[in-house]
């Protein structure tokens, strides 16, 4: 393991999967490095990697291993950048403090990389100032995101960014002059032109806020893909491979996106034990990480609808219960209509649901981000924001360039679906998706994203909601207060529900 002062460009603690292909990232853009991990089997891991890769044998290694953060440090230039890759919440600040006790300086950057609450990295950025620079970066793209091209969303110090910029833009994803990304998944031969999947995008915690965000559209996401293939199988009996087809063909379209990509490489793949379908072989429990549940607990403390992502994570926390959905299946019954359907109209309304409804979780995404600008006194581009997903991460989609569009045309759009290209989309596949919520209701398939996508677009576009009756009642039983159509916006006015003789009503 070499430790002797290589004047390395970057330190990286926490070599496990996220970090070991990062460092070979950096390393295959010309960037040395240096790297530190408590299981030295990890380093021993990247180190091998890295020798195996380099396309030039006689060459310097381009990552070394250092057998602790003291000489860690001594090996990186200064300013001295140290991306920190473990576990998020306590074993981030203890990384920090032993990094200040072994030699870290005022100038120097500790830049966490991991899936952190954006509320610790406010609080570490505040915290740790006197003694480093405290920087967000989150990631997103996986494994071989991290290897080959991640989006990279960085929030903090402005003077910080200057320093981090050429680095995260080389080896951040790519996007060529047609809006898609460049690929090229070969050890040693990185892409090098093209627009890269990553901006500043502020001060503390609002980089680790947008991927929040972007975990959250992705449980929506991949909710309303399981909800149009749980369709299509329980409507149409098709089996997954062929399901696996029909998303292959349907992400030539509008509906091109990695997601729907992977999906129709999974459903078209069997189980070489049982020669089943390989889906049919996985437990129907699906795990969660946290970032979902952050996205909707901070829509439901602001106060935004981001229903279609709060019906995501019930949904996987639903899926759990498998022990009490095994013993209502044998005493619930569903008291369910069926009818004659043509294939190719179920088809063509789940396309179109699974579109609407994709709009509509996007909106309320960026509904929160507008809102989170205001709370935390960030300045936070959208358009920027759409064009850094577009590539790297995993929720990129040919989708996100039409958003990116409509927050070019308009910075002060305040919905997605006021926008003239997804308003005339709504507009003309909406039927699509009225279709899908009657069959799942009328058949007793649950799909609770697509109920709440037409639920918010109905809401939305309502210019009266019943919620008059909802202020009377609470003005009944708590005196409230409510406003009145007919006085000034903000006076409050306030009735006594219960006294003897009520006045009639008049003429």
């Amino acid at each position: 393991m070499l430790n002797a002062n290589q004047n390395c460009n970057i330190g990286f603690v926490g070599l496990g999967v996220m970090g070991k292909n990062l460092a070979l990232n950096l390393a295959d853009h010309g960037y040395r490095v240096a790297g530190f991990d408590l299981d030295p089997h990890k380093i021993q891991d990247v180190l091998q990697t890295e020798a195996a890769e380099r396309l030039d044998t006689t060459a310097a290694p381009r990552i070394i291993g250092c057998h602790d953060l003291t000489s860690m440090l001594a090996s990186l230039v200064k300013p001295r950048v140290i991306v920190v890759l473990v576990p998020a919440g306590k074993p981030v600040d203890i990384v920090c403090r032993n990094l200040i006790a072994a030699g870290l300086e005022s100038d120097d950057i500790v830049v966490d990389c991991g899936n952190s609450q954006w509320t610790d990295t406010i609080r570490r950025e505040a915290e740790y100032k006197e003694h480093f620079k405290f920087f967000g970066t989150a990631v997103s793209g996986g494994e071989v995101g991290a290897r080959f091209g991640p989006s990279l969303m960085p929030g903090g110090d402005a003077d910080s960014w200057k320093y981090l910029q050429p680095m995260w833009e080389a080896v951040a994803a790519k996007i060529g002059q047609d809006g898609q990304p460049i690929v090229s998944n070969v050890p040693g031969k990185p892409v090098t032109e093209g627009e890269p999947c990553t901006a500043y995008l502020g001060p503390n915690g609002a980089g680790h806020y947008v991927k929040m965000v972007h975990n959250g559209i992705e449980y929506a996401d991949m909710q309303l893909i399981c909800e149009a293939y749980h369709l299509l199988r329980a409507l149409l009996g098709y089996e997954p491979e062929e399901i696996g087809k029909l998303f292959a063909k349907w992400n030539q379209g509008i509906l091109n996106s990695y997601l729907v990509e992977i999906t129709a490489d999974i459903l078209q793949q069997y189980d070489q034990t049982t020669g089943a379908p390989l889906v049919d072989m996985i437990l129907d429990s699906a795990g969660q990480k946290g970032t979902g549940r952050w996205t909707s607990i901070s829509a439901t403390q602001m106060g935004v609808p981001a229903g279609i992502i709060s019906e995501s994570v019930y949904a996987r926390a639903l899926s759990t219960l498998t022990h009490e959905r095994e013993m209502a299946a044998g005493k619930l019954t569903a008291d369910v209509e069926s009818g004659d359907i043509e294939a190719a109209d179920v088809e063509k309304a789940i396309e179109e649901a699974l579109y609407c409804a994709k709009i509509c979780a996007y909106a309320q995404g960026f509904q929160l981000l507008r809102a989170a600008q205001a709370e935390y006194d960030w300045v936070l581009d959208f358009s920027t924001i759409a064009k850094i997903w577009r590539g790297g991460c995993i929720i990129r989609a040919s989708f996100l360039q039409k958003i990116a569009d409509a927050f070019d045309e308009n910075h002060e759009l305040e919905n997605l679906l006021l926008n003239d290209y997804f308003a005339d989309a709504m507009d003309t596949k909406q039927a699509g998706l009225r279709k899908a919520v009657v069959l799942a209701a009328q058949s007793g398939i649950p799909t609770p994203s697509f109920f709440s996508a037409l639920a918010y677009f109905d809401g939305y576009r309502s210019e009266v909601l019943p919620a008059n009756l909802l202020q009377a009642q609470r003005d009944y039983f708590g005196a409230h207060t409510y406003e009145r159509v007919d006085a000034e916006p903000g006076q409050k006015f306030h009735t006594f529900w219960q006294e003897e003789g009520r006045p009639e009503r008049k003429a």
